[in-house]
C-alpha cells in the first residue's frame, strides 16, 4: 500500500477503471486503517464534492477489499475523531439491577427455608421489606419468579450454598368413608403418618402430620410407636396447638387411626371422623404433599432411632411448627372450572397459614376461648420469616448434633 494514499483523482479513476476484475485484501487491520486515515487526510475527504467523495469511496473499498458499509463505518469514525483506531470487542449487556449483595441475601433465605418454591420464596422477599422493614430486601421484594429462577442458577449464588412406609387396612365401622366439606370453615383435619426408616430390623422413630384444609396450618408431633397407647398423647398435644376449634378429623385407612381408643378421644371432643374412599387417592392428597415438601425436606429418609422421639417432638412443637404456621408461604389452590366441566387448580395467592386465617370473615368466632387475634398477630411478629427460618435450623443442627452423638455412644 506504499504511496497509494497519494494519487490523484485522475489516477485514481483510472486505476479503478483498470481494476475491474481484480480483488484486493488487506492483511493486517490496524496497518489498513492507517492507510484510510492517510487516504482522506491527503485527498481532504471532507471538503469535496458529493462525486469526488463516492469516487474516493470506491477506491477505499477496492484498495481494503472492504464492503460499502463497512467503508461508511472507517469515514464516519475518521471525520468524528481525525483518526481510525481500532476498536476493542464490547458485549451488549443489560443494566445489572441485582447486586452480588441481593444474589447472597437469596442465598441466605433459601438456605434458611430449605429452598422453598419461587412464588412461596417471592413471598417472604416482600413480607421482609414491607412488613418487617429490613432494607436489605428492597430490590429483592419487587422480583419476579422468573427472574428469581435465575438469580438462583448464578455462580455467586450457587457458591452460598426414601419411600414411605404403607399402613394396614382394618375393616372396622369407625368413621365415616368419604371426603370431608369444610365449605371454608378452619378445623377440618388432614392427617398421615411418616415413619423414619428401619435399621437392622428395628424401627425407627414415628412422625403425625396433620394439616388443615382450608388454612394449611400444620402441626407435627413425634412417637417412638405407632400404638393406640403411644399415640393418643401425642394426639392430644397437638391437638391443643391449633388456634381454632377441631371440626373434623380425616385420615387413611390406617390401624394407628381407624381404633377404638381415637374414636373415643375424637367423641369426647365431638370431632367428626372421615376416612379416605377407595380409588379416590386424592382424598387425604393435601397431607400427603406436605409429608414431601416439609417432613421429608426437613428430616430425610435415613433411620433416626424411636428414642429420640421426645426430643424431636421437642423441636417440632418450639420451633418447627410456630416457622410453618406464622413464616413459611403456601400455595392458596384456587379451582378453575373449564367448559367440558374438568377441574384444574391454579396458584395465584401465596400466604402464611396465619395470613390465610386472619383473611377468613367473623375470625374470632372460629378461635378457641384462650386465644385473640392480638396475640396470635404477637406471635407472627416477634420476628421476621428469615429468622424465625434460621433459628429454626440452627435448633435442627442441635437436635441432629444430639442424635449423633448417641448413635456413636
Amino acid at each position: 500500500m506504499e504511496d497509494t494514499e497519494k494519487l490523484s483523482l485522475e489516477q485514481i479513476r483510472a486505476f479503478l477503471q483498470a481494476s475491474q476484475e481484480v480483488r484486493f485484501e488487506a492483511t493486517r487491520r490496524q496497518e489498513m486503517y492507517d492507510w484510510v486515515a492517510q487516504t482522506l487526510c491527503y485527498q481532504e475527504y471532507w471538503k469535496q464534492k458529493r462525486t469526488i467523495k463516492g469516487l474516493l469511496r470506491q477506491y477505499t473499498a477496492t484498495i481494503t477489499g472492504l464492503s460499502r458499509a463497512q467503508v461508511t463505518r472507517l469515514i464516519a469514525r475518521y471525520l468524528k475523531d481525525g483518526q481510525v483506531q481500532e476498536r476493542g470487542y464490547r458485549r451488549n449487556q443489560f443494566a445489572r439491577h441485582y447486586t452480588g449483595a441481593d444474589i447472597e441475601l437469596l442465598g441466605t433465605v433459601d438456605e434458611a427455608h430449605g429452598t422453598l418454591s419461587g412464588p412461596a420464596t417471592q413471598k417472604i422477599l416482600y413480607r421482609e421489606f414491607y412488613e418487617y422493614g429490613d432494607e436489605r430486601y428492597g430490590r429483592l421484594a419487587a422480583i419476579s419468579v422468573p427472574h428469581l429462577y435465575n438469580l438462583r442458577k448464578n455462580q455467586a449464588y450457587r457458591k452460598r450454598r426414601i419411600a414411605y412406609q404403607k399402613t394396614r387396612p382394618v375393616q372396622i365401622a369407625i368413621g365415616e368413608r368419604r371426603k370431608p366439606t369444610p365449605e371454608g370453615r378452619p378445623g377440618y383435619l388432614r392427617i398421615d403418618t411418616v415413619h423414619q426408616g428401619d435399621l437392622d430390623g428395628v424401627k425407627g422413630v414415628y412422625y403425625i402430620n396433620a394439616v388443615d384444609e382450608v388454612t394449611q396450618w400444620q402441626v407435627i408431633g413425634a412417637t417412638s410407636q405407632i400404638s393406640e397407647t403411644w399415640l393418643i398423647p401425642v394426639l392430644e398435644a397437638m391437638l391443643e396447638q391449633f388456634p381454632f376449634h377441631i371440626l373434623g378429623f380425616h385420615s387413611d385407612n390406617g390401624s394407628e387411626f381407624i381404633n377404638h381408643t381415637v374414636a373415643q378421644l375424637l367423641n369426647k371432643l365431638l370431632v367428626e371422623q372421615t376416612k379416605s374412599r377407595p380409588r379416590h387417592s386424592n382424598d387425604n392428597g393435601l397431607v400427603e404433599t406436605k409429608n414431601g415438601a416439609v417432613i421429608r425436606k426437613l428430616m430425610g429418609y435415613g433411620h433416626i432411632a424411636a428414642e429420640h422421639a421426645e426430643a424431636i417432638g421437642l423441636f417440632y412443637k418450639e420451633d418447627l411448627n410456630p416457622y410453618l404456621n406464622f413464616h413459611r408461604p403456601c400455595g392458596v389452590p384456587e379451582t378453575i372450572v373449564n367448559a367440558q366441566g374438568k377441574q384444574r387448580r391454579i396458584y395465584r395467592w401465596y400466604a402464611t397459614p396465619w395470613e390465610i386465617l386472619r383473611q377468613l370473615p367473623d375470625l374470632a368466632r372460629h378461635l378457641r376461648p384462650d386465644l385473640s387475634r392480638i396475640e396470635l398477630d404477637r406471635r407472627a411478629n416477634e420476628q421476621s420469616d428469615t429468622q424465625a427460618a434460621t433459628n429454626m435450623r440452627a435448633a435442627k443442627r442441635r437436635l441432629f448434633a444430639r442424635i449423633f452423638r448417641r448413635r456413636t455412644a
